[in-house]
């Protein structure tokens, strides 16, 4: 492909179609060196967290990701940039990605930072490409909780990326789940001297040198939604997974599950339901943007376009009724069990009893024959 943009480059004269060309040699190598330092690595790669499913258990996609690609090239065809984003794990490694990327020398770290005041653990990993294409950089955010944002990349860089973090990530997802929950978004600029917006669905940077808090903010509320339909996703393959036991119950009939397997659902169950309102910013604005307040209303104007906090009153609405669902079942399942062990008792008493009958019978008997004995002995004598 290189060797067709030289040939057709050294034969045009046309100054716009050599600059155009230009930008596709420089990206097409680009590629080809990203894909030649991450090919080797990514065929050893067994997703070791990946979690393996019945193909009748995997949600239904959202959103179908031939519509994303239609979307980016629409965005493109406007003359807006795509930001795209992906949640593809439980957890990155940002420790040791840092280290692989420095090793790769495709991007350059910009920011390794931590969004809480206490400074404890950096949650975020900034990188800018070094190798440029047109005059808009791109730019990639990691977030620790598995979420990658990228600004500026096309749907190619996209994919190697998404093979080059396999090897940091912990309980990856499935894939049709991470390309269903991705999300895509146009960006542009505004005027000089304007302030970043959020307007007609479009993120709109400012042109300062450094807009990375900006981007951030973006990229911040993007990871957030998608976070979000990946635990949407989850709920209703366990409200799924649930089905038969609303059906057992409503023909009446016996209950299939065990009580261990019912311990497993509700542990899944409350784990979930810590990641929504205990370890993630669903609920609240992040701590982050309390003395920015510019940046607080970008992020909240971009989560109140995606819903984030009707959606998360729905799911806590969901996961109130599976808890009571299955406090339901375990009480059943609790009143079987000492039903069980209350006949367990009673037979036990019952077989006690009958070996006293024997007992009994078997010492009235010998004490039947003794007397007879004595009887007969008085007689003879």
């Amino acid at each position: 492909m290189i060797n067709i943009f030289k040939n057709t480059l050294f034969f045009t004269k046309n100054p716009p179609l050599r600059k155009i060309l230009q930008k596709k040699i420089l990206l097409s190598k680009h590629s080809i060196l990203f894909y030649q330092k991450n090919c080797f690595a990514s065929q050893n790669v067994l997703s070791k967290g990946e979690k393996v499913q019945d193909a009748e258990t995997i949600v239904k996609l959202k959103r179908d990701p031939a519509n994303k690609k239609s979307k980016q090239d629409s965005f493109k065809a406007q003359g807006f940039f795509n930001v795209n984003a992906y949640t593809t794990a439980e957890e990155y490694d940002l420790e040791n990605l840092l280290l692989g990327i420095e090793e790769q020398e495709l991007y350059t770290p910009k920011k390794f930072f931590s969004t809480d005041y206490l400074g404890a653990q950096q949650d975020v990993l900034y990188v800018r490409a070094k190798y440029e294409v047109d005059k808009e950089p791109r730019d990639i955010f990691f977030f620790r909780e598995g979420v990658i944002v990228l600004w500026n990349c096309d749907s190619l860089e996209n994919n190697n990326v998404l093979n080059f973090i396999k090897n940091y990530e912990k309980d990856r997802y499935l894939k049709p789940l991470i390309q269903g929950e991705s999300e895509v978004m146009p960006y542009a600029y505004v005027s000089e001297n304007e302030k970043a917006k959020f307007k007609d669905s479009t993120f709109y940077l400012s042109q300062q040198e450094d807009n990375f808090l900006e981007k951030y903010t973006f990229s911040n509320a993007l990871s957030t939604t998608i976070k979000l339909g990946i635990w949407e996703a989850i709920l209703d393959r366990y409200i799924n997974s649930l089905h038969f036991i609303t059906e057992d119950l409503k023909k009446g009939r016996k209950i299939k599950i065990t009580r261990a397997e019912l311990l497993r659902k509700t542990g899944e169950l409350f784990a979930l339901r810590h990641s929504i309102n205990l370890s993630s910013d669903l609920l609240d604005t992040p701590d982050f943007y309390w003395d920015r307040e510019e940046l607080e209303n970008l992020y909240n104007q971009v989560c109140n376009y995606f819903s984030i906090s009707r959606r998360t009153r729905v799911m806590n609405e969901k996961l109130n009724h599976c808890i009571e669902l299955a406090d339901l079942v375990s009480s059943n399942l609790n009143d079987a069990h000492h039903v069980r062990l209350e006949w367990m008792i009673i037979i036990l008493i019952m077989v006690e009893v009958a070996f006293e009958i024997v007992h009994y019978a078997d010492r009235y008997y010998e004490s039947k024959m003794e007397e007879d004995r004595l009887q007969t002995n008085l007689i003879s004598q």
